[in-house]
């Protein structure tokens, strides 16, 4: 079927059409409100949307049919909400969610919490019951303001049709503007068929804040007075052009810069001036940096728990800290502000460039000390294989060396995410894919999102075992729409996070945290990808070998089951 036309956004939707006299205008003719939905995120350049269907929202469904936003079909809520939320996280708009009322919007909700946490621009419409049918505890009826009120930035709901195009508008203006999150639309299922005029709301621009000529001269005086600066970059609002200029600026003057936890790759792996991430299991050195440096600037991000260490570290409130960030509620924060700067990551760092101060020897002193400690901390292990059972640190030292420069990883939450930490090359901006907010189950839905949005990139995603159960079967849809991630599994049978914690409290009383598992190798296979196990270390080099060809050479998904040691950590 040939597809129709697609509209453009219109410069004013409201306005009263022009009185014309030819006898043969004929003015355009109706569309369903579900319709001009479709057209509106086609609009506003959405690609793709992660689905699962229900009856609630088929007249969207209808209009996804000739559109050229590309459905992808999901087989769980929580797993498309996942997609949607990656896809945020890669692009610079919202990703999209598309799930029905009652039990689908309960599963899509760990989607939202992650990106409210991760400050992730996201859209999730939920189909409704009818609107006659509300307040009379209809099949699957639900409160979508109470539901996710707390947990998303704005909930809005259709009901006059003929705002279907406008409401668009305003939920990603919403999910983009001031700090990016998730933005839930409900579509009752009898007001999205109504038919409205097709006309479109044009975009709603975003204000991107700014460096003023007063905070650039507080800045540059902090920066002279300083002798260990440390910048902190961190959230999903950068560009590659303004990570590009920061780490230039940082790399022409000597200073260093952390990655917040999970975000790694804004400045890159091999610059001079990156010396490691801060989060949970952070090394020493890069944790201690944060008390010894003596002025601190966060760009896109703030200090809170996770960076802080459960607000603990850096809470001494005559510390400087800068903190770069267009929210001006700075949710979150923890310790000292001494300045806020309003922007934008892309607007701060284009009023930095015009900031250029003579290097210091103290600043080439500390950072060329804390770029040795990443140097050390990041050095592979022997890529030779170990007699025994096999080892995460080998399958890393024989993966790294094969990885192009724009290489991504994803994962989720648990101690196998460290091995990614350590090792991974992360050297542009949104290379490291991941939750910040610890939601496991987002490594493979996460994993299939940037193979999707970033075909030409090798995408590799790490899963424990705990983990992969959790959205496993979301490579149906890897294999159904085409997504190749490298999926490496490893199995040490438990929940190896909480087992640590329980050792810490309750030592030698193992208790809810032991798992046996199944051949993942052979689910891999029976969805349709390439599969292997690996029990020996020895095999670890052919393993990934074979897993890397069968993606280039037949263009599937590929899952390596690593059976390892229990206790055996990155760091």
């Amino acid at each position: 079927m040939t597809p129709e036309p697609q509209p453009t956004l219109t410069s004013s939707p409201t306005r009263p059409a022009a009185v014309v006299h030819h006898q043969d205008t004929v003015a355009p003719a109706l569309k369903s409100a579900g319709h001009v939905i479709v057209d509106s995120l086609v609009a506003h350049g959405v690609e793709r949307t992660y689905v699962v269907p229900g009856e609630s929202f088929l007249d969207v469904l209808d209009g996804l049919h000739n559109s050229k936003i590309e459905t992808i079909v999901c087989r769980h809520e929580g797993g498309a909400a996942y997609m949607a939320e990656a896809d945020g996280k890669l692009n610079q708009r919202p990703g999209v969610a598309m799930v029905t009322r009652g039990p689908g919007a309960a599963n899509a909700h760990v989607g939202l919490h992650t990106a409210w946490q991760d400050s992730t621009p996201m859209l999730l419409f939920v189909g409704l019951i009818p609107f006659a049918h509300r307040d009379r505890e209809a099949f699957q009826e639900f409160d979508i303001k109470s539901w996710f009120d707390t947990g998303a930035k704005r909930v809005m709901v259709l009901d006059h049709p003929e705002r279907a195009s406008e409401i668009v508008a305003e939920a990603m203006f919403a999910a983009m503007s001031g700090r990016p999150g998730p933005v839930v639309v409900g579509l009752p299922e009898d007001v999205i068929r109504r038919e409205v005029s097709p006309a479109l709301h044009p975009a709603i621009p975003v204000a991107a804040g700014g460096m003023g000529s007063a905070d650039a001269s507080a800045l540059e005086a902090a920066l002279a007075e300083s002798s260990k600066p440390l910048f902190v970059t961190g959230g999903n609002d950068w560009t590659q052009e303004a990570a590009d200029q920061l780490t230039a600026w940082l790399e022409r003057h000597h200073i260093p810069a952390a990655a917040e936890w999970r975000t790694q790759g804004t400045v890159p792996f091999d610059s001079p001036s990156y010396v490691g991430p801060i989060g949970y299991g952070r090394p020493r050195p890069t944790y201690d940096l944060l008390e010894e440096t003596d002025l601190l600037v966060f760009v896109g991000t703030v200090p809170g728990d996770v960076i802080t260490d459960g607000f603990v570290c850096r809470q001494d409130w005559n510390k400087e800290n800068f903190l770069v960030t267009v929210d001006p509620s700075l949710r979150g924060r923890s310790g000292p502000v001494s300045r806020q700067i309003l922007a934008k990551p892309e607007a701060f760092v284009r009023g930095l460039e015009g900031i250029s101060l003579p290097v210091k020897e103290e600043w080439k002193a500390w950072t060329a000390r804390m770029r040795a400690e990443q140097e050390r901390f990041a050095t592979l292990p022997p890529a030779a294989p170990a007699a025994g059972q096999a080892r995460m640190d080998t399958l890393m030292a024989n993966l790294v060396p094969r990885l192009p420069d724009d290489a991504v990883v994803t994962f989720g939450a648990g101690e196998h995410t460290n091995w990614a930490h350590r090792y991974f090359p992360t050297r542009r901006y949104a290379s490291m894919i991941s939750a910040r907010n610890g939601s496991m189950g987002y490594s493979v839905p996460s994993a299939i999102a940037a193979s999707l949005a970033e075909p030409k990139r090798r995408v590799v995603t790490i899963a424990g075992d705990g983990e992969f159960l959790m959205n496993g079967q979301e490579l149906a849809t890897a294999a159904q729409y085409g997504a190749t991630p490298l999926v490496v599994v490893m199995d040490n049978q438990e929940y190896g996070t909480i087992r640590t914690h329980q050792e810490r409290h309750y030592p030698r009383r193992v208790s809810g945290t032991q798992l046996r598992n199944p051949d993942f190798a052979l689910m891999a296979r029976a969805f349709g990808g390439f599969g292997v196990t690996v029990t020996e270390d020895r095999d670890v080099p052919a393993a990934l070998d074979a897993a890397l060809a069968a993606i280039d050479r037949d263009g599937v998904f590929a899952l390596i089951h690593l059976v390892v040691e229990q206790r055996v950590k990155a760091y």
